[in-house]
């Protein structure tokens, strides 16, 4: 039997007692342009990635603290990569390309190698992407959320008794996959029929609730719970250790999937025809905000979420918010991704945005930014870009480069 010997190669890359900044960050995502689909794969596979303009101006925005940042695939590659660059700290943005948990994939690799990474955790991020487990959840815990199935085959959807209109998606996806103006069935035979669908289009279960009618909004937060007086901006946070922006309703009627917040009416631009309404912020008494405020806590203390994040709801025809899902890694596009049409609306800078997520993560890591306000050495403004194309050789040595953003 032969074993593996561990090198100071190969070895935990993390480098020691977290050092004082500016520090190297490794920025992980999974981009559009690179995403080739498979012939079986869903007509809206690959819509969670992000868009390379993102990491740029994440890039711009890390690297006006000072920091090192380098940009790498949340895929296969990864654990090279990391060796390679050997991070203080990484910026994770990667929704991960297979499987149940793809969302965790990169902090649990991260945990594994001993580096610190922003956002939430394995658990958090297994669980907020499998939309039935985080409904049983919130069930157990008392918050409020549409009655459910999950159908895994046609068998079990015959014999439902939900009340229609039912809403039927994909149990485990994000970025409004397979929603469109057929989601919301009116009888058994629609009901049958979209089941189907999403089986053989998705090839997983589908999670079929009862159709929520009112408003739709979206509520996000940076922050942990926590006396947030040892923060870089503890000015920010509230006492219980969260920053609420202002909240977004969602008006769906104008879109191209009239009522139906889903992948098609996200693609289009903010203000652009076709996209829905961005009211921002929403115009809502103040005692369903507070309420909005409070069930978002309690739903993502539920999942154990840290940093960032944005939860959904609808109103049902009781004119009572109901939770739909968590986003535990949501979009940071300055221009179309919701959180930051919130961030704006309240006149946080992008910059500061981004910094906060990072800075969240570094506290909870134990890394000391107390000495960052002085003598810092600012990079130069971003000046190249360069991506590499990775082939199954370069991806098995150390002498990948997996992608760089320079200053």
């Amino acid at each position: 039997m032969q074993s593996f010997q561990p090198t100071q190669v190969n070895g935990n890359p993390h480098l020691k007692n977290n050092p004082r900044p500016p520090w190297r960050i490794v920025l992980i995502a999974n981009l559009k342009d690179e995403f080739a689909p498979k012939f079986d794969d869903p007509p809206d596979a690959g819509a969670e990635f992000d868009r390379f303009e993102t990491i740029e101006v994440i890039t711009q925005a890390l690297e006006s603290e000072g920091h090192e940042v380098y940009f790498v695939r949340g895929d296969h590659t990864l654990p090279i990569s990391l060796m390679k660059y050997r991070p203080a700290i990484c910026f994770n943005i990667a929704e991960g390309l297979t499987g149940d948990g793809r969302e965790a994939q990169v902090p649990a690799l991260c945990e594994l190698l001993g580096i610190p990474y922003s956002a939430s955790g394995v658990v958090a991020n297994a669980i907020s992407l499998d939309k039935t487990q985080t409904k049983r959840i919130w069930q157990q815990q008392g918050l409020p959320t549409a009655p459910y199935y999950e159908f895994s085959s046609l068998e079990q959807a015959a014999h439902t008794e939900l009340r229609f209109p039912l809403f039927v998606k994909p149990a485990r996806e994000g970025t409004g996959m397979g929603i469109d103006g057929k989601a919301i069935v009116n009888n058994h035979d629609e009901l049958m029929a979209r089941v189907d669908w999403v089986l053989n289009t998705y090839r997983q279960p589908a999670l079929v609730e009862e159709f929520l009618p009112g408003r739709e909004f979206t509520v996000g937060f940076i922050g942990n719970p926590g006396n947030p007086s040892h923060r870089r901006k503890p000015e920010l946070y509230d006492a219980d250790g969260y920053h609420w922006f202002p909240i977004l309703e969602i008006d769906s009627l104008s879109s191209v999937t009239p009522t139906v917040y889903g992948y098609d009416a996200k693609g289009y631009d903010v203000g652009t025809n076709g996209a829905p309404g961005y009211l921002c912020p929403a115009d809502i008494s103040d005692s369903l905000q507070a309420r909005l405020i409070d069930i978002t806590r309690r739903a993502a203390e539920a999942l154990g979420v840290r940093d960032v994040s944005r939860v959904d709801f609808r109103l049902g025809a009781d004119d009572e918010p109901y939770l739909m899902e968590i986003n535990t890694l949501p979009g940071l596009n300055p221009s179309v991704s919701d959180l930051c049409i919130m961030a704006a609306a309240e006149g946080m800078a992008y910059n500061t945005l981004i910094t906060e997520i990072l800075y969240l993560a570094a506290g909870r890591f134990g890394m000391p930014f107390d000495s960052m306000e002085s003598n810092w050495q600012i990079s130069s403004p971003m000046q190249s870009i360069a991506v590499y194309p990775q082939t199954a050789l370069e991806s098995a040595t150390l002498d990948t480069d997996p992608g760089m953003i320079n200053g």
